[in-house]
């Protein structure tokens, strides 16, 4: 079985092929500026990179160039082997876990465009287009909230109305599942411990931290929206809403407006003007206020939920570093760490500074193993896919 795992913005299609006997990577590759004349793209497969550019006027188009380019470089036969496209799905009004894109799927996520207006919209476009294109193609939808399903209510509810709740599904539904899913299941293989305290420290362009007890989320940092929880590149965080009557009466912007600049005009980039982190890493470096700032503000939110995180879970026996900041950001990691020696939290200077890839970064005297992990996002959902197909149903 061969499963397509696609990642989609507005204007770009990632994706990776799997064989799914072995999860063997059989190719990778995506096209940028989808709808112009002229869409770059790249291919890597059997050792070999190529790069061009095609006239890629919608993701139906760049589908099919990707497919054409995959059965050229035989990874897929001639007449198409694909079993499926899986999709990293962030959130649906009511529905969880993994499905076969159907209308009520699509409706559902688009219920939420306005929870999820950076994600949604884009893989709704996309996904009707391509179910379109593609009818007998499986498309699958793994959303990045199945992972947190077993958060319970004292980590989950917001204190707001019941009927808030069982009505509207007004809660902490958390995101980053894939991400989480695979640091659980290969933190856990690390350690040496099925049974594993965790927190998973997905940092990136958007960020979130996790407490996994035995494989399952039991709480995190992301909320109703990927808009709230830790500060990401331009998305705000966490942030009392009731300082929007104030702003609007100030400001004389509707709360449209405001919501959008707390979507894309703010978190990092709006407290630094870098989206970055090395371009703040680089700027508090050469002494800018506000980039020192607002890497106190990140770190500062990480170590509150770390914190927060270590007390529900009763301790931690590994702390995991991932995403893009998580993995490279060496400064990052050794600010988090900092201090937390009481917490039998103990970093490795010299090992957090050359460390590449997956690779322990704690001392031999820390109780609490430190690590970094990159994840593996696109198995999680490839796995799901497989899943969802031989169950015939819903995973």
């Amino acid at each position: 079985m061969k499963i397509l795992v696609a990642n989609l913005g507005s204007t770009s299609f990632k994706y990776r092929l799997y064989a799914m006997d072995g999860e063997k990577l059989l190719a990778r590759g995506g096209f940028e500026r989808i709808g112009t004349p002229s869409s770059p793209f790249f291919v890597e497969a059997n050792g070999k990179r190529d790069e061009g550019a095609i006239p890629a006027p919608d993701h139906a188009v760049a589908v099919r160039a990707c497919l054409s380019q995959l059965t050229e470089r035989g990874c897929l036969a001639q007449g198409n082997d694909l079993a499926a496209i899986g999709f990293k799905a962030v959130h649906a009004r009511g529905i969880s876990g993994a499905h076969r894109v159907t209308p009520s799927v699509l409706q559902a996520m688009e219920d939420y465009n306005t929870v999820a207006p950076a994600h949604n919209p884009p893989y709704v476009a996309a996904m009707r287009l391509l179910a379109r294109e593609f009818p007998s193609l499986p498309l699958v939808a793994a959303f990045e909230t199945g992972f947190h399903q077993s958060i319970p209510p004292s980590e989950g509810f917001y204190a707001v109305p019941r009927e808030w709740i069982q009505k509207h599904g007004i809660r902490r539904w958390g995101f980053h599942g894939a991400s989480h899913r695979y640091i659980a299941g290969r933190g856990a293989q690390l350690l040496g411990k099925p049974e594993a305290r965790l927190v998973s420290c997905h940092l990136g362009g958007s960020s979130s931290l996790c407490a996994v007890s035995a494989g399952k989320s039991v709480a995190c940092s992301l909320g109703m929206s990927p808009q709230s929880g830790l500060p990401h590149n331009n998305r705000v965080g966490d942030f009392d809403v009731f300082a929007l009557p104030a702003l609007m009466r100030e400001t004389g912007k509707s709360l449209d407006q405001l919501l959008d600049d707390l979507a894309n005009r703010s978190g990092l980039e709006g407290l630094s003007g870098y989206r970055d982190v090395r371009d703040i890493e680089k700027a508090a470096g050469e002494g800018e206020p506000r980039a020192r700032e607002a890497l106190d503000v990140f770190v500062g939110s990480i170590r509150h939920y770390l914190g927060a995180y270590m007390v529900a879970l009763g301790g931690a026996d590994g702390i995991f570093f991932t995403g893009g900041i998580g993995e490279n950001s060496s400064l990052i990691r050794s600010e988090v760490c900092r201090g937390l020696e009481w917490a039998g939290i103990e970093l490795d200077p010299a090992a957090n500074g050359k460390a590449r890839g997956e690779a322990p970064i704690h001392n031999g005297s820390s109780k609490v193993q430190l690590w970094i992990l990159p994840t593996n996002e696109e198995i999680v959902v490839a796995r799901q896919a497989r899943d969802l197909l031989a169950g015939g149903g819903s995973a």
